[in-house]
């Protein structure tokens, strides 16, 4: 018994839970959950359906095509374990967090390796046996430098990298070997106080709330579509020491919350926004 993930994305019109349901029969597949979203601005219909059964892959998805309308776009997404490579500098909540929480099974991931440009956190990944490579970035143009993280990761063939506060900004080149699979965790609720130093930013503002937002990475500094987001209230009395501290508990928090939402393929982009299906 074969458990898979089927996400639709096609023009709207009527009847289309029905036809991609009723093809689902046919072939004798049992439906878990069903969701669905109309975004009626651009008249796009999107539903993620969660089967069981024994699937004869090619037939089901001609199947399909023959009752959604052209130009659809289809994925039948295998439900088993991914795998991940993080990416890191010196701060060691967010990965701490995704090592303790893939250890105990809180994450059902595989977290293949991790890579710094310093070799600061090396202990702390030794500690739950996932390989550590150093690649540092001294004296390396940054294209020389991401070709180095390029070579070294894709042998590992991972389904997303994750930045657990990597602290260097990517190229477009690097981004377009793996569009759409790039996580990465911002230290503020986008899009406020972006780049640098945002909980300093934050307490000169004198900011109530300070947050942590987990997004997908493009080719635009910090504006890519938005998985995760979270705030805690602060006050007069917070330090921007203070802020960045509390600030670290949030952060690790929305990461962890939003790769398990990718994880679990129920996260969609559509255009510069993501859609989160419960």
């Amino acid at each position: 018994m074969q458990r898979k993930i089927l996400m639709t994305d096609c023009a709207d019109e009527r009847g289309l839970i029905a036809k991609i349901t009723g093809v689902c029969f046919k072939h004798q597949l049992n439906i878990i959950k069903n969701s669905e979203f109309v975004d009626n601005r651009q008249q796009r219909f999107f539903m993620r359906t969660e089967l069981e059964g024994e699937f004869h892959e090619s037939q089901l998805l001609v199947d399909l095509e023959q009752v959604l309308p052209p130009k659809n776009q289809m994925r039948l997404i295998d439900a088993g374990r991914k795998r991940i490579v993080v990416l890191v500098t010196k701060e060691a909540h967010c990965l701490g967090d995704l090592l303790m929480k893939a250890y105990y099974g809180a994450l059902d991931v595989d977290i293949a390796a991790v890579v710094g440009n310093y070799q600061t956190l090396a202990p702390l990944a030794d500690k739950f046996n996932v390989p550590f490579h150093y690649v540092t970035h001294e004296g390396l143009s940054r294209e020389e430098h991401e070709q180095a993280l390029l070579q070294l990761i894709t042998p590992y063939q991972p389904d997303y990298l994750v930045l657990a506060k990597f602290m260097r900004v990517l190229t477009p080149v690097f981004v377009s070997h793996y569009p759409g699979r790039i996580i990465n965790i911002h230290h503020s609720f986008l899009p406020a106080f972006i780049g640098a130093n945002p909980y300093r930013q934050a307490w000169e503002r004198g900011v109530k709330i300070i947050g942590a937002t987990a997004h997908f990475v493009n080719d635009s500094l910090d504006e890519g579509p938005i998985i995760k987001q979270d705030v805690i209230p602060v006050d007069h009395s917070y330090s921007a020491e203070d802020m960045a501290q509390a600030g670290r508990d949030v952060e690790k928090s929305v990461l962890s919350r939003a790769l398990a939402l990718v994880l679990n393929n129920q996260v969609v982009i559509n255009g510069n926004k993501t859609l989160v299906f419960k």
